[in-house]
């Protein structure tokens, strides 16, 4: 192995990760799966795809190569999370032992797990991290200021992580709640959907500030069931990628929602985490008995049982109660 980074996805944010890592002259492996991708990136020096106008540092090596990437001893996995566990099935072996991070925000819809303890039972060798919080890749890519939450159970590598990966940009804050930090940016996903439909209906602020704070006690109400710890979900990795998400059309959940409510498309290819995630956490809820109505009627919606209309009287007319 090799004291060195790679980031396993070419998309927006695991290129603008490999950007922030590579100012502060990191050398980072970018691996694209698909190999014409790669050698686009290698020949003009830009993700036009992804993150176009934004110049790679001479510090990143795109590459097809899998084996070649695997051989750092710190590997970011910055893909969408459907697409995790097949990746693992298919590659485990070629990972198992290194210190892996995931950056994959959601809840996978076949097996219920989130991205760590997909990981683990893949790779059981591997120290695991979870790198989460209120971030856009545009904003991270153009050296602007951005906190990020690590979280890893073993403290002593979670420490060293923190030391490498954080950049003149990013700053990252250290936890080892794992399950609480990866449940923040998983569930505030189903969350800006919801606040997305509110906005383009035209209900107003007033409404998403309604549906926001609802919202975050339905979050840290199924997170805390789980074991989650409430502390967590008041940081970066839950109260802040909330506020985020749920404000700014660069969010691809929040513009999801919105074109929802406004009765239009949403561009085809586009990964919307929180789609998937709202089905697996509304599923998974039921079963432990939690009380998750805007979940529930996300997933109704999504799922074409409900108007959006009748999810924003489904939610108006519950009954009565205490804060």
């Amino acid at each position: 192995m090799k004291d060195g980074i790679s980031i396993l996805g070419a998309g927006a944010f695991g290129t603008a990760l490999a950007i922030s890592l590579a100012r502060r002259d990191r050398e980072v492996f970018l691996w694209a799966r698909d190999e014409a991708h790669a050698q686009e990136m290698q020949k003009t020096r830009e993700n036009a795809r992804r993150l176009k106008g934004i110049k790679l540092p001479e510090g990143i090596t795109p590459t097809p190569d899998l084996r070649l990437a695997a051989l750092d001893d710190t590997i970011l996995l910055a893909m969408p999370m459907q697409a995790l566990g097949g990746f693992l099935e298919r590659h485990a072996a070629l990972l198992d032992g290194r210190r892996l991070v995931t950056c994959c925000k959601g809840i996978d819809l076949a097996t219920g797990r989130g991205p760590a303890e997909i990981i683990a039972s893949h790779c059981p060798r591997s120290p695991v991290a979870v790198l989460t919080g209120p971030s856009f890749a545009a904003d991270i890519a153009r050296g602007l200021p951005t906190a990020l939450a690590l979280a890893c159970r073993e403290e002593a590598i979670g420490k060293e992580l923190q030391e490498k990966l954080t950049t003149p940009n990013i700053r990252l804050y250290l936890g080892t709640d794992v399950l609480g930090a990866e449940l923040g940016g998983a569930l505030k996903n189903v969350i800006a959907i919801a606040c997305g439909g509110v906005m383009g209906m035209g209900l107003g602020e007033s409404a998403r500030a309604a549906l926001m704070t609802r919202g975050y006690a339905e979050m840290e109400r199924f997170a805390l069931a789980l074991g989650a710890q409430a502390a967590t979900l008041r940081g970066l990795s839950g109260f802040g990628d909330l506020v985020l998400t749920c404000t700014s059309p660069q969010s691809r959940n929040y513009s999801f929602g919105e074109a929802i409510g406004r009765g239009e498309d949403f561009p085809a290819g586009v990964t919307v985490e929180g789609t998937a995630t709202a089905e697996a956490v509304s599923t998974l809820a039921r079963k432990i008995g939690v009380d998750m109505p805007i979940t529930d009627t996300v997933t109704a919606l999504l799922t074409r049982r409900i108007t959006m209309n009748e999810a924003m009287e489904s939610l108006l007319s519950r009954p009565l109660r205490k804060e």
